[in-house]
C-alpha cells in the first residue's frame, strides 16, 4: 500500500495523473464511471508549457501521429475579417524547446490512455467512486462497480472527476459549480469538404462584442475544429437541470442552433459566416465554473489531491484547461517519487503550494480574456 495511488476519473486529468504516478514508481489504479473510456468534446490547444511535459514523458512520437502543428495564430475582427495581430507558432520549438500543437480531445485522451496502460496503470470502467474516507495513515475509495460497492485502500487518492466532482463536494463542501453565462457551440468539419478559401492549418481567433470564434486544425490537419463562444441564456428547464448543465454534447434543433449562431454573429464578415454555414451537427456546451482558487486547501485535503477541473475549472479563453491538468499530473508525480507512505501528506502539501497560485492566475486570466 505504501506506493499505491487511487484515481477517480478517467478523463485527460485522470489518465495523465495515472501515467505520471506510474512513471514515478507508484502502483496506480484509475476508476471511471463511464462504461467505456472515451473523451468527449472537440479540440484542444497545447502550448510549449504542456508539450514540454509530454516530450519528457516520452510521448513525442505519439503526439506527432495525431496533432497538427500550426504555423501561426491570427486574431481577426469578426466584423471586417481583418487581421488585428499575429503570433508566430512555427518557431515555438526553437524558442521554448517544445512545439505548439492542436489536436482532438479524443486523440489526446487515447494517447494518454495507451501510455498509461503500457506503464502498468490499472484502468476500470463502469466504476463510480462514490465516497472517499481517510485516516492519518490510509485513504479509501468506495467504488460502485457492477452493482456492488467495493472498498479500495491506498496511500494516496486523486480526485480527477471533473468540474462536477462529487469528491470535491464531499471534501470541501463548497457547493456546485455555476453557469457562467457563456455557451460554446462546437463543430468539426472535414477540411476537404470546405471550399479552398475556408481551409486552414493555422489558429484563427475571431473577436467581436457578442461572440468569440476559434478555429484550428486537428487530426493532423484533416479536420477543422470550430468553436463559437457567446453569452447566452439557457431554457428555464435547462438552467435548473443538472443533467443539462453537465452535458458536453447537448443538441438543440438545427433551426434553434442556427438562429442562436446568427444572433451571436450578427454583422460578422462573409468568410466567418461562410465557415459557420459550412459546419453541421453543432453541439452545445454550457460553460460552468467556479471562482479562481483561493488557497492550497482546494488542491489537497489530507491524503487526497484534487487535479484538473475538480480543482480549478477553466473557461476556454486561454486554451489552458487540459494543459493545467497535465501540469498538475507532472507536479504531483514529482512529489510522490520515492516518498514513503508516512510522508505523503507533507509531500501533497508541497504539491498544493507549488500549484494553486499558478492555476488561480490562469483561471483569472481566462476570465479576463473572455471579458475582453
Amino acid at each position: 500500500m505504501n506506493r499505491t495511488v487511487l484515481i477517480a476519473g478517467g478523463g485527460i486529468a485522470g489518465m495523465a495523473a495515472g501515467f505520471a504516478a506510474a512513471r514515478a514508481g507508484c502502483s496506480a489504479t484509475v476508476f471511471e464511471r463511464a462504461a467505456e473510456f472515451s473523451e468527449v468534446g472537440a479540440g484542444v490547444q497545447l502550448g510549449p508549457n504542456v508539450t514540454r511535459i509530454l516530450q519528457a514523458w516520452g510521448l513525442t512520437h505519439a503526439l506527432k501521429q495525431v496533432a497538427a502543428f500550426p504555423s501561426g495564430l491570427h486574431a481577426r475582427s469578426i466584423i471586417t475579417g481583418e487581421t488585428l495581430a499575429s503570433l508566430p507558432l512555427r518557431d515555438a520549438a526553437v524558442t521554448y524547446g517544445a512545439p505548439y500543437v492542436t489536436l482532438h480531445r479524443a486523440d489526446l485522451h487515447e494517447l494518454l490512455w495507451q501510455a498509461a496502460q503500457r506503464e502498468g496503470v490499472q484502468v476500470h470502467g463502469d466504476a463510480l467512486v462514490q465516497r472517499v474516507h481517510q485516516t492519518r495513515d490510509v485513504v479509501t475509495f468506495d467504488v460502485l462497480a457492477r452493482g456492488d460497492v467495493q472498498q479500495h485502500l491506498a496511500a494516496v487518492a486523486v480526485a480527477a472527476d471533473g468540474v462536477w466532482s462529487p469528491l470535491r463536494e464531499q471534501l470541501l463542501g463548497d457547493g456546485l459549480p455555476s453557469f457562467t453565462g457563456h455557451i460554446a457551440y462546437r463543430a468539426l468539419v472535414v477540411q476537404s469538404d470546405l471550399p479552398a478559401h475556408l481551409r486552414s492549418q493555422d489558429v484563427s481567433v475571431w473577436m467581436g462584442s457578442q461572440a468569440h470564434v476559434v478555429s484550428y486544425p486537428v487530426r493532423g490537419g484533416e479536420y477543422l475544429n470550430v468553436v463559437c463562444l457567446a453569452e447566452g441564456r439557457l431554457l428555464d428547464e435547462d438552467a435548473n437541470n443538472l443533467q443539462s448543465l453537465q452535458a458536453w454534447n447537448s443538441q438543440k434543433s438545427e433551426a434553434q442552433t442556427l438562429a442562436e449562431l446568427h444572433r451571436a454573429l450578427q454583422g460578422a464578415c462573409t468568410p466567418l459566416t461562410d465557415l459557420v454555414a459550412a459546419c453541421r451537427e453543432w453541439r452545445l456546451w454550457p460553460l460552468c465554473g467556479r471562482p479562481a482558487m483561493g488557497g492550497a486547501h482546494e488542491h489537497v485535503q489530507g491524503r487526497v489531491a484534487l487535479v484538473g477541473d475538480a480543482a480549478h475549472p477553466m473557461l476556454p479563453y486561454l486554451a489552458q484547461g487540459a494543459g493545467m491538468a497535465i501540469e498538475d499530473a507532472a507536479a504531483l508525480a514529482s512529489q510522490l517519487s520515492g516518498v514513503s507512505a508516512a510522508d505523503v501528506p507533507q509531500q501533497l502539501q508541497q504539491f498544493a503550494h507549488a500549484r494553486w497560485q499558478r492555476n488561480a492566475r490562469v483561471q483569472a486570466r481566462a476570465v479576463r480574456n473572455g471579458r475582453i
